[in-house]
């Protein structure tokens, strides 16, 4: 059985949502991207919203071409100049974890889109799922999902989606 039927999910059913595993990630498997380049350079990470605002602001925000940043092959945008200064200061501590894939879905070896609406901020780290229903299962096992997904991501980080359904 594959992974994503394993999830009770397939690559038709995840085109269903506009979202098949390798939509998003073109140019770098390991940092999930918008197709296309901007003016700052590659893909868009977080579908454009400012990783900062989650920390500072709580809750998700879009953020704007005028402040944006590359950073290890993904364009980051910011709702305002000062929290694009603030990821300049320390980009880690705020890019999602996982590039950005679903939580849930690293948790158990595949490589979904990571929306920026379902999130949680765990131990200091953003976390994105791929949908509220994926969100809901993720926060039964917390702390369980997260290592499964450490353990599998060592081993799925470099690997196109499309390779591991």
């Amino acid at each position: 059985m594959s992974r994503l039927a394993a999830l009770g999910l397939t690559l038709a059913g995840l085109a269903a949502f506009g979202a098949t595993p390798s939509s998003h990630a073109l140019a770098v498997a390991e940092i999930n991207v918008a197709p296309g380049r901007t003016m700052q350079g590659p893909g868009v990470a977080v579908h454009g919203f400012d990783p900062v605002a989650y920390f500072a602001q709580g809750r998700p925000l879009i953020g704007s071409a005028k402040y944006a940043v590359v950073h290890d092959g993904a364009t980051y945008r910011f709702a305002s100049a000062a929290n694009m200064k603030t990821f300049q200061t320390g980009p880690n501590q705020y890019v999602p974890a996982f590039g950005g894939y679903c939580a849930y879905g690293v948790a158990v070896g595949a490589k979904l889109d990571g929306d920026p609406r379902y999130w949680k901020i765990v131990d200091g780290k953003l976390y994105l799922t791929f949908d509220e229903q994926m969100q809901e299962t993720w926060l039964e096992d917390v702390p369980g999902n997260i290592r499964k997904a450490k353990k599998n991501w060592t081993q799925i980080k470099h690997k196109d989606p499309s390779d591991l359904g």
